[in-house]
């Protein structure tokens, strides 16, 4: 995972590509991450006792969840702060301190001095002088549910976060409510999901700059994964539940693309014509 002090002040600005593995270093600090800014990301920015976080507003989308945790960190008095999408790639911290635009605030960071449409890099330099959060942060579990099961124990499974990925997936179809960006960290390696999987369905984030939140895709296709994502206004950004309910896909790999999966059709159309197709049933 990329992560750097990108400060010369006593108190470091944390550069991260993920807020998904908070460490004890980062307590008293500015993050500055490359996660969306979904509640759960807030909630686990919010675990490592910060003074101040900037998260990736993810094209904002359905319910606003994008910037769902800047109530959250209000509720708590930590200043918080999102980068318009597309200004900074969600999945690279590092494009988001250099390039992002800051897009929404709570009272906690407007009262530092933080405002819309500055740089994200002066917001983060505002929130060292924050106050620090001593307290313990509401927990706020993240799930993994079951929504298919089909013969020879081939399953679609939703996970609210692709860190949720583990061993027995493989094999599986996972709807996961991350975005579709390949972390800056693992571009190099090529590796856009953690498990050998038989499709993958992610949130799009607003595609935004660069078209970061589909980065995953073709990089999916050289993993033999196929892979789609679905359209930041049909369903919620961290909420695997949404995107199998109401999400509709907005963008496909070649894979899926070369069995039929196209955009415009609904998540759980593609999930199950992904499944059935793999396992040679034909399309639905």
């Amino acid at each position: 995972m990329t992560e750097r002090n990108a400060s010369d002040n006593e108190i470091p600005i944390w550069v991260l590509d993920t807020v998904t593995k908070p460490k004890p270093e980062h307590a008293g600090a500015v993050i500055l991450a490359g996660s969306h800014g979904g509640v759960y990301a807030g909630y686990l920015a919010a675990s490592a006792r910060p003074r101040g976080i900037i998260l990736n507003d993810a094209g904002v989308g359905r319910d606003k969840a994008g910037i769902g945790s800047l109530d959250y960190l209000q509720d708590l008095d930590i200043a918080a702060a999102t980068v318009a999408h597309s200004t900074g790639c969600i999945g690279d911290g590092e494009d988001m301190l250099s390039r992002g635009v800051i897009s929404y605030t709570n009272s906690a960071a407007g009262a530092v001095g933080c405002a819309v449409g500055e740089p994200a890099v002066d917001c983060a330099r505002k929130m060292r002088t924050a106050p620090a959060f001593e307290g313990r942060a509401p927990a706020h579990s993240e799930g993994r549910y079951k929504f298919r099961a089909e013969l020879w124990e081939a399953e679609i499974w939703g996970l609210d976060s692709a860190s949720l990925l583990v061993p027995e997936d493989a094999g599986h179809v996972v709807i996961i409510g991350s975005h579709g960006a390949i972390l800056a960290a693992n571009r190099a390696t090529g590796q856009a999901i953690y498990q050998p999987v038989r499709a993958a369905v992610f949130h799009d984030a607003g595609v935004g700059r660069n078209r970061a939140g589909i980065s995953r895709l073709p990089l999916m296709d050289e993993q033999g994964v196929a892979g789609a994502t679905v359209g930041s206004e049909s369903a919620r950004i961290g909420d695997a539940r949404s995107i199998w309910n109401t999400g509709m896909v907005s963008h496909v790999n070649e894979l899926a693309a070369a069995w039929g999966a196209r955009a415009g059709m609904s998540c759980q159309d593609f999930a199950i014509g992904a499944l059935r197709r793999r396992l040679g049933k034909g399309l639905l």
